[in-house]
């Protein structure tokens, strides 16, 4: 593994790897156990989107591996007024000893790993989300021991992170379902390469896609930049909600998941989420311990 672009590009064996060394990290840190793995190493994180829990994740987590966290928003970079990637990567592969970027096109991640010479985390782009669904993986694995017989449903938009799901699951022998509306289904050309080598559903009704789920997923309908879809898409979504009603379609010790934030009340009830919290705030701890083991395996 020389990056972390999207999900499709690992094997089984590199997930599982990566998944490991996350709980020996997390286990390591819950134990106050220090171990400089990665001391005086370099990672730029370049912010085009804003977040919370990418930011302070991988700058808590670099700083606790022994390294140091570079903060770059596009309005400190040369890449926000016009200069081409490729430069950028070429310049910053001379500093630094990695990248995260968390931007829009997944094209631009791809060319920072084309043009550069050093390792390329992706923290998020419209089309995949990787790091969080490694974390997912990693929360799924602690409550259920392992993801064999398992079926994961999604219930909303076909979004970045119905894709890396949709990836994962396949990746590690999960079933995935999704229930969207016409025309907010996943990417076609990664549906078509999953279906091929796992178990897929995509559906319109929610019930089908639910039934019997051992994890329940939802996530916002408005994804950061499609502010001025909200609108259009709250009354897409009007039947896509995780609620009450849903889950008790769902295996009874079904779990829930949520990539956060959570507009509760819209994709997600807040007495669903409540009553689910452990294992939606376990998934948010987990985003530390999962890019941790990401970037051992990247820059050590």
């Amino acid at each position: 593994m020389r990056h972390l672009l999207k999900l499709q590009d690992l094997s089984r064996e590199e997930i599982l790897s990566i998944l490991n060394l996350a709980d020996q990290l997390k286990f390591e840190r819950n134990n106050n156990i220090r171990k400089e793995y990665l001391k005086g190493k370099k990672l730029g994180m370049i912010f085009q989107k804003s977040s919370t829990r990418t930011r302070v994740s991988f700058e808590v987590g670099i700083y606790e591996l022994g390294g140091y966290g570079l903060f770059l928003s596009s309005n400190d970079l040369q890449i926000g007024r016009g200069e081409p990637v490729q430069d950028t990567a070429r310049v910053l592969s001379r500093y630094l000893d990695g990248i995260m970027i968390r931007t829009f096109e997944q094209k631009e991640v791809e060319d920072l790993a084309k043009y550069g010479t050093i390792p390329v985390i992706n923290g998020l782009t419209d089309y995949a989300h990787p790091c969080q669904v490694l974390a997912d993986l990693m929360t799924i694995r602690e409550r259920k021991g392992s993801f064999k017989g398992l079926k994961l449903a999604f219930i909303g938009d076909g979004n970045n992170m119905a894709n890396s799901l949709m990836a994962g699951c396949t990746k590690v022998g999960m079933d995935f379902a999704i229930a969207c509306p016409v025309g907010y289904e996943p990417d076609a050309e990664l549906t078509k390469w999953a279906e091929k080598n796992g178990n897929v559903l995509i559906t319109r009704d929610v019930k089908e896609a639910i039934k019997d789920a051992d994890v329940v997923y939802t996530d916002v309908w408005a994804s950061m930049g499609m502010e001025k879809e909200k609108e259009e898409r709250n009354k897409a979504f009007a039947g896509y909600q995780v609620n009450a009603e849903t889950m008790a379609l769902a295996k009874s010790d079904a779990m829930v998941q949520h990539c956060l934030p959570a507009h509760r009340g819209e994709e997600i009830t807040d007495e669903v989420f409540e009553t689910h919290a452990g294992e939606i705030f376990d998934e948010a701890e987990n985003r530390l311990h999962a890019q941790k083991a990401v970037m051992v395996q990247l820059l050590k």
